[in-house]
């Protein structure tokens, strides 16, 4: 069910500036919402209905038409009838509207005719301004169908002279086989109480073409026993209809890049899902990479032209015959595949496409390189789902994009299932936190000389009434996407700091230091600094007992205000270790800026010094560890597995280790049984 609020507020934005009635913006909103909620409702004959009120109200200008199918088509689910309905029905309100207004013209023109032939020429000069000046084709013809008067749009409609139609009858303008019942209910006007009726009829044209008209015929009755006569108005239905279908064209197409848009790739995906669809689809989802950066650079107008490059291109590649191309969002292109050859055969398309985006854009001046990150996906098409379809897509070109963009990806059901079940996991961490499903662990960090516990790394664990006991790895990555990371650590942080604080108390200068990670995501937040110090004057915990481990690659992330926090976080004494360092590069001129108080080694480091261990390892993790004492900071291992690392790590010179050789995660309560006993 989808709620009528939020695609009435995006209508109101999209006509806002294209009104001419007056209306406050509550006011229109309003209006609009009772518009959904009909749309959504009610079906074909309830959308020309709406088409109509708009008219009613004043909705009178051709942009707020288009900018109105543009906007339905993208923000609420009604289908491509009802688009057509709703323009028929604006087009019919149009229509009714003006023959109404030349209803009034009529009316005064005939009066301003009685009142000329009695009265002065003015008045006549003024009936034949309005009479000439129509839109519409006005006759003036006798009972009997003689004709008494025409006025120039009937002749330019009709294509004839003056001096044709004087010497013809008003019957010789209508198509020979609409010609007996045009005259069965003139008789019937004439016969009745009615002043007028409205009736659609063909013409002819003198080049013997046919036209489709709208009839307005009303009869006028003289007060002066004078004979009565017929004023017929007549519309062009060709040029009504035309005009209707153009509408629903442009309803219907990106006006940029001259592509069909996502309203009706939408129809096309739904066809194709169909029980009358092929056997097999392929849909490919085109992603340009950077283009707001290329907005923002250079100007819309070179946004304009990499959109048109990015089209071309795949009117190039994906010719008619193989498939159906679209504009789908902003920077994105829907590709539509009926009964592929294969996967093969469109991975193909899909990399010659990507080749010929190498050559770049020229910008006053700037050669601007123009890439796109792809997804395929290819399944059978009879009884799938059409919205299920774009989401695989949208996922698939979700992960090209964290996979490096400028490339493709196939879309993977094992994948798809697994991370649905990390972004639910992530989703429900709001209310696990309520429920209290978490608590924080801690695995000691050990001294490789004597034995003592160093410190205690706090481990977020989340207690799942289904799934068990979930470690930090299952949950936290996913977490750090969606926001909720912040929200995690700061509970854990002030968690293990009440913790600590209840340690210290009891052990004083014997208390090991506390350590946490800090992800990426928190050193994003200006509060970084106030919220630590707020969770140490809470706890009671001091400055210096407090680290944070920093991942490796943590640094070259940052900008020059986030290092800044880091170090005011080390000047009032909180330690800030380089944590998971495995041999990679670590971006040296980065962390001369930080005041390390340590740095921790794990994988194939530490792995590297174990009995049995490759040779080059082995050298390159001596290599390492001799190159970190360089730095006469603190070392320390994780995930120290056997005695023969411990041994080889305090020889050289690291201080402390963790890891399943020492001990696992321990609760608070185990650790107090440690530290106190």
């Amino acid at each position: 069910m989808v709620d009528s609020r939020e695609p009435a507020v995006a209508w109101a934005a999209a006509i806002s500036n294209t009104l001419v009635a007056n209306f406050t913006r509550e006011k229109l909103e309003q209006l609009l919402g009772g518009y959904v909620e009909r749309l959504l409702s009610g079906g074909v004959d309830e959308a020309r209905l709406v088409g109509r009120s708009m008219v009613e109200h004043d909705f009178i200008s051709s942009a707020t038409l288009e900018q109105t199918l543009a906007c339905l088509g993208e923000h609420i689910p009604v289908t491509q009838p009802q688009l057509a309905a709703l323009a028929a029905g604006y087009a019919e309100g149009l229509r009714d509207r003006t023959l109404d207004q030349q209803e009034l013209s009529r009316t005064a023109a005939i009066n301003t005719m009685r009142r000329a032939e009695s009265a002065v020429r003015a008045s006549e000069a003024k009936f034949r301004a309005i009479f000439e000046s129509s839109a519409f084709g006005i006759v003036v013809s006798g009972l009997k169908g003689e004709i008494i008067d025409v006025n120039e749009a009937l002749l330019a409609m009709l294509d004839y002279q003056h001096d044709e139609v004087r010497k013809m009858s008003g019957r010789d303008l209508v198509h020979p086989d609409d010609r007996p019942a045009l005259r069965e209910m003139t008789k019937q006007l004439i016969a009745s109480d009615f002043d007028n009726i409205r009736v659609e009829k063909r013409m002819i044209r003198s080049d013997g073409e046919t036209i489709q008209t709208h009839m307005a015929i009303s009869l006028v009755r003289e007060e002066d026993d004078a004979p009565p006569y017929l004023v017929t108005m007549i519309e062009n239905m060709n040029e009504m209809r035309a005009l209707q279908t153009q509408l629903v064209r442009q309803s219907l197409n990106d006006m940029q890049t001259g592509l069909p848009n996502r309203a009706q790739f939408l129809g096309w995906l739904e066809g194709a899902t169909g029980s009358k669809g092929p056997d097999t689809l392929a849909l490919v989802q085109v992603d340009i990479d950077g283009f707001r950066g290329v907005n923002d650079a250079f100007g819309h107008e070179a946004g304009n032209r990499v959109l048109m490059h990015v089209a071309t291109h795949l009117r190039a590649v994906f010719s008619e015959e193989i498939a159906k191309i679209a504009r789908i969002g902003e920077d994105e292109f829907g590709v539509l595949i009926k009964n592929p050859q294969d996967v093969r055969s469109v991975v193909a398309l899909v990399e010659d496409f990507t080749a010929r985006l190498e050559e770049p854009i020229w910008f006053d001046g700037h050669g601007v390189g123009v890439t796109t990150s792809v997804g395929v996906v290819a399944r059978a098409a009879r009884g799938g789902d059409a919205a299920d379809l774009l989401r695989a897509a949208d996922v698939t070109v979700g992960w090209a994009k964290r996979d490096g963009k400028a490339q493709w990806a196939l879309y993977d059901r094992e994948r798809d299932v697994h991370d649905k079940e990390r972004y639910a996991l992530a989703a429900s961490i709001p209310g696990a936190l309520e429920e209290g499903q978490f608590r924080v662990d801690y695995v000691p960090a050990y001294s490789l000389t004597d034995g003592s516990v160093l410190a205690l790394e706090a481990k977020i664990v989340w207690d799942h009434p289904e799934r068990g006991v979930l470690c930090p790895d299952t949950f936290l990555d996913q977490s750090s996407n969606n926001g909720m990371i912040v929200r995690l650590v700061h509970w854990a942080l002030d968690d293990a700091c009440r913790h600590a604080s209840d340690w210290h108390q009891a052990l004083g200068e014997r208390m090991p230091a506390l350590s946490i990670d800090l992800p990426p995501r928190l050193c994003q937040e200006p509060e970084l600094v106030a919220e630590v110090a707020r969770v140490l004057d809470r706890t009671g915990l001091p400055a210096s007992l407090l680290r944070f481990e920093l991942h490796e690659h943590l640094p070259a992330l940052l900008n020059d205000e986030q290092l800044e926090e880091l170090t005011i976080l080390g000047e009032r004494g909180v330690g800030l270790v380089l944590d998971q360092v495995n041999g990679g590069n670590v971006g040296v001129d980065r962390l001369r800026r930080l005041p390390l108080t340590g740095v921790k080694f794990t994988g194939s480091v530490v792995h590297g010094l174990d009995e049995g261990a490759n040779r080059v390892e082995e050298s390159a993790s001596v290599t390492l560890l001799t190159w970190a004492s360089i730095l006469r900071l603190p070392l320390y291992a994780e995930d120290v597995r056997t005695p023969v690392e411990a041994a080889r790590l305090a020889e050289l010179g690291v201080t402390g280790g963790q890891g399943a050789h020492f001990s696992p995660p321990l609760s608070a309560a185990e650790v107090s049984a440690l530290l106190l006993s």
